[in-house]
């Protein structure tokens, strides 16, 4: 809420004159609080409340109630004057006044006339202080007369005359409302042409013969008593000069005849007001009407200006078709002449209207109330203008201030009383009378002398809250006598506040412009006076204001979708808010798709309805924010309409459209759809499209078409549903305008040529009978063209050609009404045969092990018999060079296309013995084979042994067992293994290096560390290199006699310790006590290891690979997690060791699989491999190569000692 800061206002230093002292005592009067407490404790002159109108017109049907309110301490009593005389309400028992007010009741229900009692009534309130006077009330009831009975004779006038037809209503109390119906209660119709004048009048500037009729009623409504009287009706007969006649000689005693002016067209000339100037005279104030109404043919126009100067615009209004110029509030400046101009196509005419605005007296400044202290000064003033200026007359307690009890503290000025050195005997209640020939203002104000300590009214221990950063005002309304001083004070010991933080306001309110924590506290107001002090305190707290940190945002939601606007409000803790939506500044609608959500609004099934400003308003008591977001509902455009044809030619028309609602997503483009009615009814294809701002579009149109189109709007949303159909149009036939496409020549059979091609479709036929002229020749031949002509088909087949001879085609489209363009011509070739040659000269040359060359020499070309595809070669593993042991192996075949002479084979097995062919391929198939080449591919390195595995460990000694490489691509020529300790804290130690011969699958190692681990890298060699290798973990025995043999199914080595007792005597306690202590360390390892010991073998192995011997990926043997013995659980998923201890090693083939294309692999121009094999290899059945082995008790046992 915003205040308005009145300065405070400062009294002048004494030793002015004493019109200056007046006028500063008069600024510093007191104003009584409308308190009511304080009302109930201080005497009070009377003041008028309430009064009756000074032009009090009643219902004479109803019970006559003249009021008179007034109030004062004490209570006034009430008596009334009639016509200026005391009127003695206790002698008429129809009057009787209210109690404890002076409303008079008269009681004419029951009898009596209110004609009786019309008459002029004034109030008078009076107590001990003085006595207020209320206004002369005009009592008149109101009058509703009948008309006076009168004949009205039947007019008749020639066609385009002018008519007034005179209403002349009775007049009543108010004036009456007039209006023109006729009998069936129906207004007349009014234009430019007939038009009621502010009179009542009927006013015709020229009559037409519509304007016969036997029921033109005027009417009256007056509105007080409820009542419409109602006219005789007149009537009217327009007629033609012939007519005229004729009537006038047979009703010339008992018709009126207007036939002063001709019927021939006229200029204007006026109706009302008549001449040339008259004279208007309206009060300040009122509404200001100005009329003129002129006739003529053909009938005048009216306009209006005013002479030196411009008619107000804001106050200037046109009635009854610009007849009636009104100017509303009129005032003294709107005087002067006024000018009306009427004209027609014959003439103009003028008529000036002189405006006087003359004022009933009007306040400029209207006598207060004053309440002075005894001894105090004080005025009172009473300012009024008018024109003519209004006399001003002073009245105390209803009596003329001259006949007057005199007053040594009051002296007249004029329209100022001043008032000196006031008593409490000077309390009284003065009138002021303005008045002029049009009325009269009549103002009470009473002077009022108290004394009264300082009394401060609001409320003790208010609490005020107030957000942050705002006007913090502290009320501390007073009253006293005389006018106290107001002094605010913080704290309980504070000193007085200041106005240069603080504004003081008159009204004893403390205003802290811009209230802050710091501003939190008690706050006393004291008021003084000389005949006393008063304190008020008054708290105020400081709150945090409400804000939304996270407002709705703009959203474009399609119709039917759902959105969700957000309002994220932050308050102070102390203050509850509560959060309201609104949509376009009004509650959301009572429908169950809004649904509100502690933060959000969500909304579903949007429809149009829907789109609009959405508002989140938080309000707490103390203040409110709020924040607006726009929805948007879009959708894609709603279906055109309204098509339309036009412009029809043979091969375009013009189609034009109305476009639907575009549902706030502007239309981009129209995408235009036809349908061939008369070969594809249903079905239909894209004609055109045309940007979004086009409603028609030029379509090119193919000749026998029976053409129906549709339009189709697309926005950004999506496309709308298809228009309506057009009407149909069917366009006139023609030859074809183009032939067949896709045309080919391809023999099925080596002694045939296949003619094919993509026929016209309907569309394209261009008119009836469609057929086919289809004609061929050979290519290096002189043959003519044979031709034939085949119906609607889409194949000729021509027999008995040579195999594989390229043949010119071509197929041209022909109907009823010609022939289409020549043809192009294309070539074909007849059936192809299978090839006669095999290539010559396969010559192999071996790159590698793995990789061999293959060379040949081209087959003619014409033993090829059709399209060369490439060539095919067919290899094999025909028998192991190391072996000598034949066995099936299946074919494999590679593809080169194209006319490539070489090849390269990938995959090949090392030391191997391979057979190969070549045969050449056309589009028949293959021809014969070459002769067979064979090729040996060198050795290789071998694959890693099978397996490894590591039996009948001793305290020192390992015996290893393996199995031969499964391919060894070569003759073995020796084994290499090496191997390393592990220590317990797993670092890896010296490696020895072994050679074994290449005949042997066992090897024992002896000198080994007793109770230590060894890791074992194992691999085989041909005179090529060394192989893959494969790893493997093992573990020497404690003594001997413990050696136990392996846990097959957990794949571990574990061994007891025995301990051997000395014999000597001496040794045998010592023994006993040392055997004792490692029993119970035992004891203690194994409750605490019992599900432990893991060791993680792979990770020690990467951790210390061997630098001479990389193992290898996946297959290199990696051990997986070591297990406790006694915990006799299956292998970890990633184990892949087996349970005899044996590793195997898969096979290492080559493969084929990312070769060739299809099942026949191929080769690039450049020997590139891009084929597979045709067949699939057998490979053997992979196993583990990883092996784990847990530590023994022996190990554990080992750590202690």
């Amino acid at each position: 809420m915003q205040l308005k800061i009145m300065p405070k206002k400062k009294c002048l230093s004494a030793g002015r004159v004493p019109l200056i002292l007046f006028l500063c005592q008069m600024i510093s009067a007191l104003e009584v609080p409308l308190d009511p407490k304080l009302l109930e404790d201080l005497v009070q002159p009377p003041t008028i409340t309430q009064q009756s109108p000074k032009d009090y017109i009643i219902d004479p049907r109803e019970n006559i109630v003249i009021q008179c309110e007034a109030k004062g301490k004490p209570p006034p009593s009430f008596s009334w004057t009639r016509n200026g005389t005391h009127f003695d309400i206790d002698k008429d028992p129809l009057v009787t006044m209210n109690s404890g007010s002076g409303t008079l009741v008269i009681n004419i229900m029951i009898e009596g006339k209110a004609e009786t009692y019309e008459g002029v009534y004034q109030c008078t309130a009076r107590n001990e202080r003085g006595a207020a006077i209320s206004n002369n009330i005009v009592v008149r009831p109101s009058r509703s007369p009948l008309w006076t009975k009168e004949k009205l004779e039947p007019i008749a006038l020639q066609n385009g005359q002018s008519l007034v037809l005179p209403c002349r209503p009775p007049i009543g109390l108010p004036p009456p409302i007039i209006f023109w119906m006729d009998n069936s209660f129906q207004r007349l119709p009014q234009s430019e042409r007939v038009s009621q004048g502010l009179n009542g009048d009927l006013y015709f500037s020229n009559v037409l013969p519509e304007d016969t009729r036997e029921d033109y009623i005027c009417y009256a409504r007056f509105n007080h008593t409820q009542t419409i009287q109602q006219k005789q009706p007149i009537s009217v007969k327009v007629v033609s000069v012939d007519e005229l006649n004729d009537t006038i000689a047979a009703n010339l005693s008992d018709t009126e005849f207007y036939g002063a002016k001709s019927s021939r067209e006229r200029p204007p000339t006026f109706l009302t007001p008549e001449g040339n100037a008259s004279n208007k005279e309206e009060l300040r104030g009122n509404v200001l009407s100005l009329e003129c109404i002129a006739e003529g043919l053909p009938t005048p126009l009216i306009y209006w200006a005013k002479e030196d100067g411009i008619l107000p615009t804001n106050r200037t209004f046109y009635r009854n078709f610009k007849k009636t110029l009104q100017i509303i509030h009129v005032s003294e400046a709107d005087s002067g002449n006024y000018r009306c101009i009427a004209k027609n196509a014959l003439g103009v005419i003028h008529h000036t209207i002189s405006v006087t605005v003359k004022a009933a007296p009007y306040w400029i400044m209207a006598p207060k109330n004053l309440v002075l202290s005894p001894g105090e000064d004080g005025t009172l003033t009473c300012r009024a203008n008018g024109n003519p200026k209004p006399r001003i007359n002073w009245l105390t307690n209803g009596v003329p201030i001259e006949i007057a009890p005199d007053d040594p503290s009051r002296k007249i000025d004029g329209d100022t009383i001043i008032f000196s050195n006031v008593q409490e005997r000077s309390s009284a209640v003065y009138q002021c009378n303005a008045s002029n020939e049009y009325g009269y203002l009549l103002a009470n104000a009473f002077v009022n002398v108290l004394a009264e300590p300082p009394r401060i009214l609001t409320s003790a221990n208010t609490l005020y809250q107030v957000i942050a950063n705002r006007p913090a005002l502290l009320d501390c309304a007073f009253f006293g006598s005389p006018l106290p001083t107001i002094e605010w004070f913080k704290g309980a010991k504070g000193s007085a506040l200041h106005e240069d933080i603080y504004v003081f306001h008159e009204n004893g309110t403390l205003e802290i412009p811009v209230a802050q924590k710091d501003s939190i506290g008690t706050y006393t107001c004291v008021a003084r006076n000389k005949l006393g002090i008063a304190k008020n305190e008054v708290h105020l707290e400081i709150k945090d204001p409400t804000r939304i940190i996270k407002q709705p945002e703009y959203a474009v939601v399609q119709r039917g979708g759902t959105v969700s606007f957000e309002c994220k409000v932050k308050h102070d803790h102390t203050l509850i808010p509560t959060v309201t939506w609104l949509k376009n500044n009004s509650e959301l609608p009572n429908d169950g798709r809004f649904t509100i959500d502690k933060d959000h609004l969500v909304v579903d099934d949007v429809n149009d309805d829907d789109g609009g400003t959405y508002t989140c308003v938080a309000n707490t008591t103390l203040d409110n924010v709020s924040a607006s977001a726009v929805l948007s509902v879009v959708d894609v455009p709603n279906a055109p309409f309204d098509l339309e044809l036009t412009n029809h030619l043979d091969k375009s028309v013009q189609l034009s459209w109305t476009p639907g609602e575009d549902n706030n997503s502007p239309i981009t483009k129209f995408i235009i759809e036809y349908e061939d009615v008369m070969h594809e009814m249903g079905l239909w294809h894209h004609q055109s499209e045309v940007s979004g701002t086009q409603t028609t579009a030029q379509l090119e149109l193919s000749p026998y078409v029976n053409y129906s189109f549709r339009v189709v709007a697309v926005n950004s949303i999506g496309r709308s549903l298809p228009s309506h159909p057009s009407e149909q149009y069917l366009t006139k036939a023609a030859e074809p305008d183009k032939n067949p496409t896709a045309v080919e020549g391809l023999g099925s059979e080596p002694d045939n040529l296949v003619i094919t091609w993509k026929p016209l479709n309907g569309f394209e036929c261009n008119g009836p009978g469609l057929q086919y002229k289809v004609s061929w020749r050979q290519k290096d031949g002189d043959d003519e063209w044979t031709s034939v002509v085949v119906a609607n088909v889409s194949k000729y087949i021509v027999s008995g050609t040579p195999t594989f001879v390229p043949y010119l085609i071509k197929v041209q489209a022909l109907n009823d009404m010609g022939f289409a363009p020549e043809p192009a011509v294309v070539m074909g070739h007849s059936g192809e045969d299978l090839p006669m040659v095999a290539p010559g000269n396969v010559r192999v040359s071996v790159v590698n092990s793995t990789l061999a060359e293959v060379h040949w020499d081209p087959v003619p070309l014409k033993s090829i018999r059709g399209h060369l595809q490439g060539y095919r070669i067919y290899y094999w593993k025909a028998q192991s060079s190391s072996k000598r042991s034949r066995r099936h192996i299946e074919k494999k075949i590679l593809t080169f296309q194209g006319s490539k002479t070489h090849g390269m084979l990938p995959g090949l097995e090392p030391f191997s013995h391979y057979a190969v062919n070549v045969r050449v391929v056309n589009g028949k198939g293959e021809g014969p084979a070459s002769p067979d080449r064979v090729f040996n591919t060198p050795e290789g390195v071998p694959s890693a042994p099978s397996s490894l595995k590591i039996v009948n460990p001793t305290l020192d000694s390992l015996t290893l067992e393996w199995d031969p490489p499964s391919h060894p691509n070569g003759i073995l020529t020796e084994y290499t293994l090496k191997y390393q300790p592990i220590n317990s804290t797993h670092e890896l130690g010296p490696l020895v290096d072994l050679k074994i011969p290449a005949n042997k699958t066992r090897w024992t190692l002896k000198n080994l560390n007793f109770s230590t681990r060894y890791k074992f890298y194992f691999y085989a060699q041909t005179s090529v290199g060394s192989g893959s290798q494969i790893t493997e973990e093992a573990v020497t025995t404690v003594d001997e006699a413990g050696i136990l043999p392996p846990d097959v199914g957990a794949g571990k080595a574990m061994a007891s310790r025995q301990v051997d007792i000395a014999t000597q005597g001496w040794f045998i306690g010592l023994m006993c006590a040392v055997a004792l202590l490692i029993l119970i360390l035992l004891i203690v390892c194994f409750i605490r290891r019992n599900k432990g010991g893991k060791y993680p073998v792979k990770e020690k192995e990467d951790a210390h690979a061997d630098p001479e011997i990389q193992p290898m990926k996946e297959d290199d043997g990696t051990f997986g997690e070591y297990s406790d013995a006694e915990d006799h659980k299956p292998l970890k998923k990633g184990s892949r060791t087996p349970s005899d201890r044996t590793v195997k090693k898969e096979d290492s083939d080559d493969s084929l699989v990312d070769y060739g294309e299809g099942v026949n692999g191929q080769f690039n121009e450049d020997g590139s491999f891009i084929g597979q094999y045709s067949g699939k290899k057998e490979k053997e059945p992979t196993e583990g190569n990883e092996s784990s082995e847990a530590p023994s008790p022996v190990n554990a046992m080992n750590s202690f000692v």
